[in-house]
C-alpha cells in the first residue's frame, strides 16, 4: 500500500489537521471575545490550508483570512475593529502554542497517534516529553499582513489554491528510467529556479502528501451567519444572485480559460476516458 494511503498514516494526518485547525479556531475565538482588543464578539475566518513546498515535502500551515470586525454574542450588532491592527501577533503565537501543544499532549495520552519511521522515536513517552519541553521553550512565529484591497483581491488570492496539484506539468523537467527531474525554487538563494532529480518512489510519496482525510473539509454556521452579517453591515446593499454553474464554466468566465482544450496543442478537446476509483476510506 502507498505509504499515504496507508489508514494509520491517514489517521495520524487527520488528527494533526484537527488540532491545527482547532488551535487556530480557538486561539482568534478567544482574541475576539477579550475585550483588551475592544471587539468583544464571535469572529468569522477562512482558513486556507497549504501542504506543501517547492520540493513536494509536506509542510503544513494555515493561512487565516481575518474579516475587520466580530458578531455580536447576541447576533445583534457588527462591531468593526480598529484601523491600525486586529490583534498583537506575539500574543498570538503564544496562545497557539500552548492550545496545539496541549491538543499533542491530549492525543499522546489517549493513543491516538502511531509513530513509525523517523518518528519512532517519539513512541518512548521520555522522549515525547523532551520533544514538548522543548517546543514549550521555542519561540513560535504568526505572521500578519495588512488588509486585503477589496473583495477582488480576496478571491484572486483563494483563486491560487482551489483545485490545484501539487506539481503543475511546466514544472517537470525530465522522466527518466525510474527518476523524475523537476524545478523549484530555492527560497534560501534568491528564490533562484534550480532543478531536483528524485526516484519514482519518492516523487510519488511526495505528491500524495497533500491528500486529505475523506470528510475533513467543512464549514460552520455558514448558511446563517453570511446573510445576518450582511442585513447588519449594510440593509441596503444588494446580493448577487449565485450562479449555477460548473468548475469548467467558472474559470471561463473568470480567467478566459477553457479546462477542456489540450494543454499542449490548446485546440483539440480533452476526453473522460475513465474515473479513478477512491481509494481513500474514513478511518475515523
Amino acid at each position: 500500500m502507498p505509504h499515504e494511503l496507508n489508514p494509520l498514516i491517514l489517521n495520524n494526518k487527520k488528527i494533526m489537521l484537527a488540532m491545527l485547525f482547532g488551535a487556530a479556531k480557538e486561539t482568534l475565538q478567544i482574541f475576539a471575545s477579550d475585550p483588551q482588543w475592544r471587539l468583544v464578539g464571535q469572529l468569522g475566518f477562512i482558513s486556507v490550508l497549504h501542504t506543501w513546498n517547492q520540493k513536494l515535502m509536506d509542510h503544513f500551515h494555515l493561512h487565516c483570512i481575518i474579516p475587520a470586525g466580530v458578531l455580536t454574542f447576541d447576533k445583534t450588532k457588527w462591531v468593526a475593529a480598529r484601523d491600525k491592527y486586529l490583534f498583537r501577533v506575539e500574543s498570538l503565537a503564544k496562545e497557539f502554542r500552548k492550545r496545539y501543544l496541549c491538543k499533542l499532549e491530549k492525543a499522546y495520552g489517549q493513543e491516538k497517534l502511531c509513530f513509525n519511521g523517523r518518528a519512532s522515536d517519539f513512541a518512548d513517552k521520555q522522549v515525547f516529553v523532551q520533544m514538548i519541553n522543548a517546543l514549550k521553550n521555542k519561540q513560535w512565529i504568526t505572521y500578519s499582513k495588512q488588509p486585503f484591497g477589496g473583495p477582488e483581491h480576496v478571491l484572486e488570492y483563494l483563486g491560487r489554491y482551489t483545485h490545484r496539484v501539487a506539481i503543475t506539468n511546466n514544472r517537470i523537467l525530465s522522466i527518466e528510467g525510474d527518476e523524475v527531474t523537476f524545478n523549484y525554487r530555492d527560497r534560501s538563494d534568491e528564490n533562484k529556479g534550480k532543478p531536483l532529480a528524485l526516484k519514482a518512489t519518492e516523487f510519488i510519496r511526495r505528491y500524495l502528501l497533500p491528500i486529505l482525510p475523506r470528510g475533513f473539509l467543512g464549514h460552520a454556521n455558514k448558511k446563517m451567519s453570511i446573510p445576518l452579517l450582511r442585513l447588519l453591515i449594510d440593509p441596503e446593499v444588494k446580493i448577487v444572485v449565485k450562479l449555477s454553474e460548473t468548475v469548467q464554466e467558472m474559470m471561463m468566465r473568470l480567467t478566459g480559460v477553457d479546462l477542456s482544450l489540450c494543454p499542449e496543442c490548446g485546440k483539440g478537446k480533452m476526453v473522460c476516458i475513465e474515473e479513478l476509483p477512491n481509494l481513500l476510506r474514513d478511518t475515523s
